[in-house]
Protein backbone atom coordinates (compact mmCIF):
# COMPACT_ATOMS: atom_id res chain seq x y z
CA UNK A 1 0.00 0.00 0.00
CA UNK A 2 1.24 3.39 -0.69
CA UNK A 3 0.33 6.57 1.00
CA UNK A 4 -0.63 9.69 -1.25
CA UNK A 5 -1.71 12.51 -0.55
CA UNK A 6 -4.30 14.49 -2.51
CA UNK A 7 -6.11 17.74 -2.95
CA UNK A 8 -9.81 17.94 -3.65
CA UNK A 9 -11.29 21.74 -4.60
CA UNK A 10 -15.06 22.75 -5.64
CA UNK A 11 -16.96 25.84 -6.72
CA UNK A 12 -19.65 24.66 -8.70
CA UNK A 13 -22.86 23.53 -6.44
CA UNK A 14 -23.05 23.02 -3.00
CA UNK A 15 -18.90 22.93 -2.72
CA UNK A 16 -18.91 21.10 0.84
CA UNK A 17 -21.34 17.89 -0.26
CA UNK A 18 -19.45 17.84 -3.96
CA UNK A 19 -16.05 17.24 -1.53
CA UNK A 20 -17.67 15.05 0.74
CA UNK A 21 -19.08 13.04 -2.12
CA UNK A 22 -15.47 12.87 -3.73
CA UNK A 23 -13.95 11.29 -0.56
CA UNK A 24 -16.73 8.70 -1.06
CA UNK A 25 -15.79 7.98 -4.36
CA UNK A 26 -12.19 8.00 -3.84
CA UNK A 27 -12.86 5.44 -1.56
CA UNK A 28 -14.65 3.11 -3.48
CA UNK A 29 -12.95 3.55 -6.73
CA UNK A 30 -9.50 3.59 -5.55
CA UNK A 31 -9.20 0.96 -3.16
CA UNK A 32 -8.61 3.68 -0.99
CA UNK A 33 -8.24 4.03 3.10
CA UNK A 34 -8.54 7.75 4.01
CA UNK A 35 -5.90 7.84 6.91
CA UNK A 36 -6.56 11.87 7.21
CA UNK A 37 -8.29 14.89 6.04
CA UNK A 38 -7.59 18.21 6.54
CA UNK A 39 -10.16 21.05 7.77
CA UNK A 40 -12.12 23.00 5.16
CA UNK A 41 -10.92 25.70 3.40
CA UNK A 42 -12.78 28.32 1.53
CA UNK A 43 -10.57 29.85 -1.01
CA UNK A 44 -9.84 32.29 -3.57
CA UNK A 45 -9.43 31.01 -7.47
CA UNK A 46 -5.81 31.73 -8.60
CA UNK A 47 -7.34 31.89 -12.33
CA UNK A 48 -7.47 34.56 -14.78
CA UNK A 49 -11.36 33.70 -15.07
CA UNK A 50 -13.41 35.65 -13.02
CA UNK A 51 -15.39 32.67 -10.16
CA UNK A 52 -16.53 31.98 -7.27
CA UNK A 53 -14.66 30.91 -4.35
CA UNK A 54 -13.34 27.27 -3.87
CA UNK A 55 -13.75 24.86 -0.74
CA UNK A 56 -10.50 22.96 -0.74
CA UNK A 57 -9.04 20.51 1.44
CA UNK A 58 -6.46 17.67 1.67
CA UNK A 59 -6.74 14.19 2.20
CA UNK A 60 -3.96 11.83 3.32
CA UNK A 61 -4.74 7.79 1.56
CA UNK A 62 -3.25 4.92 1.47
CA UNK A 63 -4.20 2.66 -2.28
CA UNK A 64 -3.22 -0.34 -4.10
CA UNK A 65 -2.92 1.54 -7.15
CA UNK A 66 -0.07 2.69 -9.30
CA UNK A 67 0.05 6.46 -10.13
CA UNK A 68 -1.25 5.71 -13.46
CA UNK A 69 -4.64 3.69 -12.64
CA UNK A 70 -4.73 6.27 -9.85
CA UNK A 71 -5.26 9.19 -12.17
CA UNK A 72 -7.69 7.30 -13.87
CA UNK A 73 -9.72 6.50 -11.31
CA UNK A 74 -9.75 10.05 -10.11
CA UNK A 75 -10.50 11.48 -13.54
CA UNK A 76 -13.88 9.01 -14.06
CA UNK A 77 -14.70 10.02 -10.55
CA UNK A 78 -14.47 14.40 -11.99
CA UNK A 79 -16.40 13.12 -14.75
CA UNK A 80 -19.03 11.17 -12.48
CA UNK A 81 -19.14 14.03 -10.67
CA UNK A 82 -19.94 16.37 -13.31
CA UNK A 83 -16.80 18.24 -14.36
CA UNK A 84 -16.89 19.12 -18.01
CA UNK A 85 -13.55 21.02 -19.21
CA UNK A 86 -14.79 24.01 -20.45
CA UNK A 87 -11.67 26.63 -20.16
CA UNK A 88 -8.87 25.81 -18.94
CA UNK A 89 -9.05 27.17 -15.12
CA UNK A 90 -12.43 27.53 -15.06
CA UNK A 91 -15.11 26.44 -12.70
CA UNK A 92 -15.25 22.76 -11.56
CA UNK A 93 -18.01 20.72 -9.86
CA UNK A 94 -14.64 19.12 -8.26
CA UNK A 95 -11.12 19.08 -8.86
CA UNK A 96 -9.12 16.01 -7.95
CA UNK A 97 -5.32 16.16 -7.77
CA UNK A 98 -2.32 13.68 -6.67
CA UNK A 99 0.16 15.95 -4.61
CA UNK A 100 2.42 13.36 -3.30
CA UNK A 101 2.83 9.97 -4.00
CA UNK A 102 5.38 8.65 -1.35
CA UNK A 103 8.01 9.77 -2.43
CA UNK A 104 8.11 9.23 -6.47
CA UNK A 105 8.90 11.41 -8.86
CA UNK A 106 7.38 11.04 -11.89
CA UNK A 107 6.80 13.12 -15.48
CA UNK A 108 4.98 12.15 -18.00
CA UNK A 109 2.97 13.06 -20.82
CA UNK A 110 -0.56 13.61 -17.82
CA UNK A 111 0.93 13.26 -14.82
CA UNK A 112 3.75 15.27 -13.08
CA UNK A 113 4.45 13.49 -9.13
CA UNK A 114 4.98 15.85 -7.06
CA UNK A 115 2.54 18.18 -8.14
CA UNK A 116 4.38 20.75 -10.11
CA UNK A 117 2.90 23.14 -8.69
CA UNK A 118 1.99 22.83 -5.33
CA UNK A 119 4.53 24.48 -3.65
CA UNK A 120 3.55 28.08 -5.19
CA UNK A 121 -0.40 27.41 -3.91
CA UNK A 122 -1.61 28.52 -0.58
CA UNK A 123 -4.68 26.39 -1.12
CA UNK A 124 -3.06 23.58 -1.68
CA UNK A 125 -0.23 23.72 1.34
CA UNK A 126 -2.38 25.22 4.40
CA UNK A 127 -4.70 22.20 4.23
CA UNK A 128 -1.78 20.07 3.15
CA UNK A 129 0.52 20.80 6.22
CA UNK A 130 -2.41 20.30 8.29
CA UNK A 131 -2.18 16.53 8.32
CA UNK A 132 1.10 16.15 6.82
CA UNK A 133 3.39 19.24 8.16
CA UNK A 134 6.44 16.93 7.66
CA UNK A 135 6.07 15.10 4.73
CA UNK A 136 9.01 16.07 2.18
CA UNK A 137 9.17 17.30 -1.18
CA UNK A 138 10.96 14.88 -2.75
CA UNK A 139 12.85 17.07 -5.30
CA UNK A 140 12.45 20.64 -2.92
CA UNK A 141 13.81 18.88 -0.39
CA UNK A 142 11.63 20.49 2.07
CA UNK A 143 8.92 19.90 4.54
CA UNK A 144 5.15 20.85 3.71
CA UNK A 145 5.47 23.07 6.54
CA UNK A 146 8.36 24.68 5.29
CA UNK A 147 7.16 25.54 1.73
CA UNK A 148 3.72 27.08 3.60
CA UNK A 149 6.19 29.67 5.05
CA UNK A 150 8.50 29.62 2.49
CA UNK A 151 5.08 30.06 0.02
CA UNK A 152 4.77 33.67 -1.68
CA UNK A 153 0.82 33.01 -3.15
CA UNK A 154 -1.15 36.03 -2.00
CA UNK A 155 -4.34 34.23 -2.55
CA UNK A 156 -6.45 34.15 0.63
CA UNK A 157 -7.22 30.52 1.96
CA UNK A 158 -9.07 30.50 5.28
CA UNK A 159 -10.39 27.71 6.90
CA UNK A 160 -13.76 27.55 8.19
CA UNK A 161 -15.71 25.52 10.90
CA UNK A 162 -17.84 22.96 8.56
CA UNK A 163 -16.91 19.66 8.89
CA UNK A 164 -16.47 17.42 6.09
Amino acid sequence: MSTVYLSLGSNQGNRVKQCRDAIGHIKERCSAVVKAHSSLYETESVSPIEQETFINLAIEITTNLSPMPLLRSIKEIETLMGRRKLARWGPREIDIDILLYGDLVMRSEHLTIPHILMHERRFVLAPLAEIAPEAMHPLLKKTVSQLLRECTDEHWAKRIDEKI
